[in-house]
């Protein structure tokens, strides 16, 4: 029996939630199947599929990427993708950017309040709620801000994987390959070009996006660490076959070389049957997250906290890093806990998903954001520093409630004129560093 197999009729109306592990980057395969026998036997590629469906195959990478990098799957559907109206310009989320450059982004630190979500008589869905904060050749980062869900209108992003991270609200993402739900604290990832429909069981929302553009993220090699630790293979998700076989008015919306279009579309693209491969959307849960951390002394790099990266063609460097702040222990002895003071070559962007961030005493909230670019000096508010520096380093700390991420690249994230005009944005965010007193002495060691 194929993996994940279910051997009764299973549509998106009879499911909450199936699952079968993933292993992001690992060239696992496969096989679920929504009706028994819908899947062509083992080996065989069949004149004819079964249930009279199509077989379409959708490749995420080159048909000659090295075996352990290729990305595809076989997807048997009630009808094939080129079955729709062609595709006409739309003016629809004209908050979502992919060109970075209408304004100079200053080398200042940048935070901003959480965006604000629509208002009762505003209608906003996923698409029309996305904001881009800013970006680079390799990425860009969003923050969505929704109240209703998608309907009738379904989405493919055909320039980059969507990496989706609630921060408040649960989604209930409807994907051409099955059911993915998701709650603040989980993520999603939803590959490039993948049809999908995002619905708010539970009202208004709101959370951060990366648009990736460069390699597939993948799980970071452990090196050192050994076989355990950090993000693990097996709490990744992806989820079984289930389809929509729905015919009516419906809206197929794309992104497409930066610019949105939308097309008619007479039938639920979401119409897979049964599906086999290693190109799917995957979902993971920062709890389960396994942090690595010194139990001696100082401070180790945030690359410690590293969940997903999408590697560039320079060894050990990335186009991007996405990075998890999860609850620790922190026992180094006679060492400044915090993250230290410090200028990198990245540009950071970092949100907080829950809780209290432990490098900042105030003014970073849930659903908030900041942006540290290369070179730009930054890291704990002068409270932080006060109390870090008399703390009894004798006793552990407990970092507990609290999920911080971050989006790293290693070059600028230019923020966009969205951003920088933004009335989110704290204007005196360089003051929270104003009450670092001169303690030099040079009669006093």
């Amino acid at each position: 029996m194929p993996i994940g197999a279910r051997l009764w009729p299973l549509t998106f109306e009879e499911i909450t939630m199936s699952e079968q592990g993933y292993m992001p980057g690992f060239g696992n395969e496969f096989s679920t199947e929504a009706l028994p026998g819908a899947l062509p036997a083992r080996g065989n590629s069949p004149q004819k599929a079964p249930y009279g469906l199509y077989a379409e195959q959708l490749s995420g990478t080159a048909f000659t990427a090295p075996r352990h990098a290729n990305r595809r799957s076989w997807l048997y559907r009630i009808r094939p993708a080129a079955v729709q109206e062609p595709y006409e310009p739309c003016d629809i989320a004209p908050r979502w950017l992919s060109h970075f450059d209408d304004v100079p982004t200053p080398p200042n630190p940048l935070r901003w309040d959480p965006l604000p979500l629509p208002g009762p008589s505003a209608e906003v869905d996923f698409v029309d709620g996305m904001t881009t904060m800013g970006g680079n050749a390799g990425c860009a980062v969003h923050i969505y801000a929704a109240n209703q869900s998608m309907g009738t209108r379904y989405f493919h992003n055909a320039d980059g994987e969507l990496l989706i991270v609630p921060q408040q609200g649960r989604l209930s993402i409807a994907t051409e390959f099955g059911l993915i739900e998701i709650e603040p604290q989980e993520i999603a990832v939803i590959p490039r070009g993948v049809r999908f429909r995002v619905d708010l069981p539970e009202g208004p929302a709101r959370g951060y996006v990366c648009e990736n553009y460069g390699a597939h993220l993948r799980l970071p090699d452990l090196g050192v660490i050994g076989s355990n630790g950090l993000a693990h293979p097996r709490d990744f998700l992806t989820p079984v076959a289930a389809y929509e076989d729905k015919e009516g008015s419906f809206e197929m919306v794309a992104k497409f070389q930066g610019r949105l279009w939308r097309a008619p579309i007479g039938h639920s693209p979401l119409d897979v049957v049964a599906w086999h491969g290693n190109g799917a959307p995957y979902k993971y849960d920062l709890r389960k997250f396994n942090p690595i951390g010194s139990i001696s002394y100082d401070h180790p790099d945030p690359s410690i906290f590293l969940v997903l990266h999408a590697p560039s063609s320079t060894p050990g460097v990335d186009t991007l890093d996405f990075v998890a702040f999860a609850p620790r222990v922190l026992a180094m002895l006679d060492t400044f806990r915090p993250p230290w003071f410090h200028r990198n070559i990245a540009g950071e962007f970092m949100g907080l998903v829950h809780g209290a961030y432990d490098a900042k005493a105030e003014g970073f909230a849930p659903g908030g954001a900041s942006l540290h670019n290369s070179m730009i000096g930054h890291g704990p508010d002068a409270g932080t520093f006060d109390k870090a520096s008399s703390h009894d380093t004798s006793q552990p700390d407990y970092i507990r409630d609290t999920m911080a991420i971050m989006f790293e690249t290693p070059v600028v994230i230019q923020a966009t004129r969205f951003a920088l005009e933004s009335p989110q944005r704290q204007r005196r965010y360089h003051e929270c560093w104003t009450g670092l007193k001169k303690h030099f002495d040079p009669a006093r060691r």
